[in-house]
């Protein structure tokens, strides 16, 4: 089975351990979704990102975050240009989710950043995900 999309496929491994209450999972590695983990560790939406070995290959482990009360720091999480329909912007039109209290993931020239930092550096992209 071919993937046409792993980003949405990471996401929706993440919103499903969210789902199922995991602590920690695995998923195939790539140098974007390792990136894109990595973010949301800085960010704080997740407890911790790395790689291990599994049956002799690398793959991505990502540990989530729970508060006391077993509440999830990510409440939502979602793709937003997709294979089928890129979503780009410009240096102006860098999206704010929620005011600031969300981060957007872009893909800049630049590598991956939040939309915060693309802002500050003045440069724009493709706006992967959004997450609150």
């Amino acid at each position: 089975m071919s993937m046409t999309d792993p980003i949405a496929d990471m996401l929706t491994r993440i919103r499903n351990a969210i789902q199922a209450r995991q602590s920690d999972f695995t998923m195939q590695l790539s140098n974007v979704k390792l990136a894109i983990a990595r973010i949301l560790k800085e960010e704080g939406y997740i407890r911790d990102c790395g790689t291990v070995k599994s049956d002799g290959r690398m793959v991505l482990k990502i540990s989530l975050k729970y508060t006391p009360a077993k509440k999830n720091s990510i409440s939502a999480i979602k793709r937003v240009s997709k294979p089928g329909l890129r979503k780009y912007v410009g240096k102006e039109d860098v999206p704010k989710v929620l005011n600031g209290l969300g981060i957007a993931i872009i893909s800049t020239s630049r590598g991956l950043m939040t939309d915060r930092k693309a802002r500050e550096l003045g440069v724009g992209g493709e706006v992967v995900c959004t997450v609150y």
